[in-house]
């Protein structure tokens, strides 16, 4: 065991490298401890790898900058490596004051004495290489993201197939007569492209297409996904794939819950697909009049049709593409008769993309009237349709005569049952909640047919978000699910447009090709990509309590005969949720476990009552808190130097044991900063930070019958962003325990 001092950045004049080298071996217990000038320098690494190659060093501790910072100068293979952030985390941290240089000088022989207690807990992960895993993607759905989805893998030299559950591909493009341009110079609808896409997947020897077939069932794991499809004919074949991408797109929302529009007392009230049916028939000529095929000489779209509303029934979102869209079938009158009178009304207005502001320019060139107005009723009588509706601008009354009024009524995804419901219900049943029952049965009564038949202990389909879109981490993530190898992509996702839903699917088929490739090497998926560790447990002692079959938001934990916990290893992603769950602590993985970071926090050096010097705790996510805290030593934002802070990998992975011993060991405080959790969740691992909350929340009881006050442990929603957030919050903290006075059990 050996550790390997900089003195670069400013280390070697804020800090006493000798002192710390001696902490290292006399405290941390290692070998020996080499200074450098510049650790990261070529001369550096090569010292380093000098040592491994000699066999002096298989476990090191690099005492430098953030764990963040200089990972390809500090990957070596075969050794296992902690990191002491006396950069970041130090110095840039503190005031560079003679009156700070005692605080800082112990901020940084703590860091020391933290990396140097990590390192000994922590073995190499092997990783297990599979030797025969599918490197095949099938995607479910044939419209233009699924299409694009299998275009793009097979570029990339990856088997694909394609199951349709229609008698032809194209989805919902098919039905379109243009669309809006994806090019410059963004004037006039374009060809949809869906028959040169057919052509290229009908040449294309690595893409099976599977027409009239559906997913009858889906087991398995990302590199082995056993999946059942299911004809029309009642015939079923069984196939294995690496990876899936779910593109079953949309449903135009369901016009008739807007009877005030005239939905369904005359054919020339249509949604924008029945427009599209007219102008297919029309093929360039003019559009006729539904009720009397009468050339249209007049129409009124009517922007945010049953959406973007709180009404029962109607859509709270945008759909993203309908303003667009209006304005390019305002151009199929227009550039047959320029005479036809156009009238987009709209509250707002919005063109999303590269090109949207030019288009919109092209069709107000073409002669189409933008009106700001809200439609209340559309009334049939006479020869002709009478749009009354409120002038945003004059603030009147008002009404308009037309031909032909088209109702914007944006996208529903279709997205199979949410399988959290299911599980809700039974969980309501068990609670004895007989008014929640009625309203998850109900729910589930109203259910679509599942996509992927998922044979997992979660349910049968990908989660949702708000309004039937699929889970996906909007931020960070966009493409990926709570179900590791299973992406969606393209409007089932989120609402867009055609050159949206393109780029999406060619970013699904990235992902999907990634998550093969990790799995055939025994590496981690999505976030801690290339992460070779995997989870373990004690099974004799195992209460088979099954919290961490519960809580793993990935349902990568199965149970066997016994009960006892089975790890998927592909469909794991490292994020220690379960370790966190365990009551009994006996999961754990090479790298990171219970002993890791309870060994770190033992480690510091936690001074008595007489010093008056506290100590606060700080468990911060790798993935937002963490950084942020770089991010703020680098801007050299100073905070509290009686803060310790261990990173984790998510807050989830949190055990409750950690936050006992740091009290019982003396800590002043303990803070946990996590990700956003809720519906608008930027953690990036779905669940995390939201059992971290629920735990921590029944901490209290155990603070209370320790006589210790409830304000010393704390749990903050943060964000990557929060670079001045977050010292405030510690020193916020450290100005609560001033307050409340140190531990009692320094004493």
């Amino acid at each position: 065991m050996g550790a390997y001092l900089c003195k670069g950045c400013g280390l070697g004049e804020r800090l006493d490298a000798d002192a710390l080298e001696q902490v290292a071996v006399r405290e941390g217990k290692m070998t020996f401890c080499k200074q450098h000038d510049y650790l990261c320098s070529a001369e550096g690494v090569a010292m380093i790898k000098a040592d491994i190659e000699a066999g002096d060093v298989t476990h090191m501790a690099i005492l430098a900058c953030s764990r963040r910072a200089k990972a390809d100068a500090f990957n070596f293979d075969g050794v296992a490596m902690s990191r002491g952030n006396l950069r970041e985390g130090v110095i840039w941290s503190q005031p560079d004051t003679d009156e700070a240089r005692e605080l800082t000088g112990e901020m940084a022989m703590d860091y020391v004495r933290m990396a140097c207690a990590e390192v000994k807990y922590m073995t190499v992960p092997g990783g297990k290489v599979k030797e025969e895993f599918a490197r095949e993607v099938m995607v479910v759905g044939g419209g233009i993201s699924g299409m694009t989805t299998a275009i793009e893998a097979s570029n990339a030299g990856y088997p694909v197939t394609i199951v349709e559950q229609s008698d032809a591909l194209g989805g919902a493009m098919k039905t379109i007569w243009k669309r809006v341009p994806a090019d410059a110079p963004f004037a006039e609808p374009a060809d949809t492209g869906v028959e040169a896409m057919k052509a290229a997947i009908e040449a294309d020897p690595k893409i099976t297409v599977r027409l009239n077939t559906k997913v009858a069932s889906t087991d398995g794991a990302p590199g082995r996904f056993s999946v059942e499809l299911a004809t029309e004919s009642g015939s079923t074949e069984s196939r294995t794939f690496g990876a899936v991408v779910v593109a079953t797109g949309f449903e135009p929302y369901d016009a008739s819950q807007l009877p005030e529009f005239a939905w369904g007392k005359t054919p020339d009230v249509v949604d924008q697909m029945g427009l599209e049916k007219l102008a297919r028939e029309a093929n360039g000529g003019a559009i006729k009049r539904p009720s009397d095929g009468k050339e249209v000489k007049s129409v009124v779209f009517i922007q945010c049709a049953g959406q973007r509303s709180e009404k029962e029934g109607h859509l709270p979102y945008c759909s993203g593409h309908c303003c667009l869209t209006s304005i390019k079938q305002a151009m199929y009158f227009k550039d047959t008769n320029a005479d036809v009178e156009t009238v987009v009304m709209f509250s707002d207005l919005r063109t999303p993309g590269a090109g949207g502001e030019d288009f919109y320019r092209s069709g107000q060139d073409k002669g189409v009237t933008f009106r700001k107005g809200q439609a209340s009723e559309v009334v049939t009588g006479g020869d002709g349709l009478e749009v009354k509706f409120k002038d945003l601008i004059l603030d009147e009354d008002t009404a308009l005569q037309a031909d032909l009024v088209v109702l914007a009524t944006g996208m529903v995804p279709v997205s199979g049952p949410d399988p959290y419901v299911q599980l809700d219900l039974e969980q309501a049943k068990a609670d004895g909640k007989e008014e929640r029952v009625i309203q998850l049965q109900k729910e589930l009564d109203k259910a679509p047919p599942s996509v992927l038949n998922l044979q997992y202990r979660q349910g049968t389909d990908v989660p949702h978000l708000r309004y039937g879109f699929t889970d996906s981490h909007f931020i960070c993530f966009p493409y990926e699910s709570r179900r590791t190898g299973i992406y969606t992509t393209g409007p089932v996702r989120r609402p867009m447009d055609a050159i949206q839903a393109v780029e999406d699917a060619t970013g699904a088929a990235l992902k999907a090709i990634q998550a093969i490739e990790n799995a055939g090497q025994g590496r981690a998926a999505h976030p801690r990509s290339g992460d070779l560790s995997y989870p373990s447990f004690r099974k004799e002692g195992c209460t088979q309590c099954k919290r961490c079959t519960v809580e793993c938001p990935f349902g990568a934990i199965d149970e066997d005969e016994q009960r006892y916990p089975v790890f998927n290893e592909e469909r794991c992603r490292r994020c220690g949720t379960c370790m966190g769950a365990c009551p009994v602590r006996v999961i754990s993985f090479e790298n990171y476990s219970v002993e890791t970071v309870g060994q770190q926090l033992k480690a510091v050096d936690v001074p008595d009552e007489f010093e008056e010097k506290p100590r606060i705790l700080v468990l911060a996510c790798e993935n937002d808190a963490y950084p942020a805290l770089d991010m703020a030593g680098m801007n050299r934002l100073t905070y509290s130097p009686f803060v310790r802070i261990i990173p984790v990998r998510c807050l989830g992975s949190v055990n409750t044991i950690w936050v006992s011993d740091a009290l019982n060991s003396g800590y002043d405080a303990v803070m946990l900063l996590g990700c956003q959790k809720g519906d608008d969740y930027q953690c990036h691992f779905v669940k995390g930070s939201e059992m971290a909350h629920y735990r921590m929340s029944k901490i209290d009881d155990t603070l209370t019958q320790l006589n210790l006050e409830t304000e010393r442990v704390q749990t903050y929603e943060v964000a990557i962003t929060d670079i001045h957030r977050i010292p405030k919050l510690i020193d916020e903290m450290a100005a609560t325990v001033e307050k409340i006075g140190l531990s009692p059990f320094k004493f």
